[in-house]
């Protein structure tokens, strides 16, 4: 089995929507996959709960029970675990922390956004895990053009000492409409740009979960590594 934190020491950067989303993805590409909500705020929990499923997909918990969840999902089966964490206090963020195979830092491509996955890095290579930085909330190229504040964001994280995902989240109002039919993106449109990212995200995380090398195929939004390789300054 393998176990999944996904994080964010600051609110609003959608940890809940990606560790919500991802589940799902795993669970549609046939990975026995459950989610365990240790967010005080329960919010996986409000969006899951009225889902047939939801006994068997969903534990409600917190950060002192977590070790033993994890335990008794290896024991039941289960393929991959996803914790979504609570924002603080740190030493309940490190219970989480300490159980994963993966720690998934979400970001927005804002200053105190990024000042909190570098909050959330340190704790990850204190307790000597694996971990991976994922934007989210960005918002989508024009015309082909990235815009400035993810290009930026990119930039900055390449001094995180984390590994960055290729693919960024981008804000899309299919992600709420999802979430009041308590549906993943990739429910509501299999085909849409959001199951797409979403689903290059998962893979990505799914293989370095399985310890092979990142690949480098293009991702979903392949244009912002296009052209930060080609050194191409996007405008306002």
């Amino acid at each position: 089995m393998k176990t999944l934190a996904v994080m964010s020491r600051k609110g609003g950067a959608g940890k809940t929507t990606v560790a919500v989303n991802l589940t799902l993805a795993a669970r549609a590409m046939g990975v026995r996959a459950v989610l365990a909500d240790a967010d005080p705020m329960r919010s996986a929990c409000e969006v899951l709960k009225g889902r047939d499923e939801a006994p068997g997909l969903l534990f409600e918990t917190s950060a002192s029970k977590l070790f033993a969840l994890t335990e008794a999902c290896r024991r039941s089966g289960v393929d991959l675990l996803v914790i979504d964490t609570p924002a603080a206090p740190e030493a309940d963020v490190a219970e989480a922390v300490k159980v994963a195979d993966l720690c998934v830092a979400v970001a927005r491509p804002t200053y105190l956004d990024l000042a909190a996955a570098v909050l959330s890095v340190a704790v990850i290579q204190r307790l000597g895990r694996e971990g991976l930085i994922a934007l989210n909330q960005c918002p989508p190229t024009r015309a082909g053009v990235e815009p400035p504040a993810v290009v930026k964001a990119f930039e900055a994280l390449r001094f995180a000492n984390l590994p960055v995902a290729p693919t960024a989240i981008r804000s899309r109002l299919v992600y709420q409409t999802a979430f009041a039919r308590a549906r993943s993106v990739l429910e509501i449109d299999s085909g849409g740009a959001a199951a797409q990212e979403v689903r290059a995200l998962f893979g990505d995380i799914w293989r370095r979960l399985n310890g092979e090398r990142p690949a480098a195929a293009a991702s979903a939004n392949d244009d912002l590594r296009r052209g930060m390789r080609l050194g191409l300054a996007p405008t306002a």
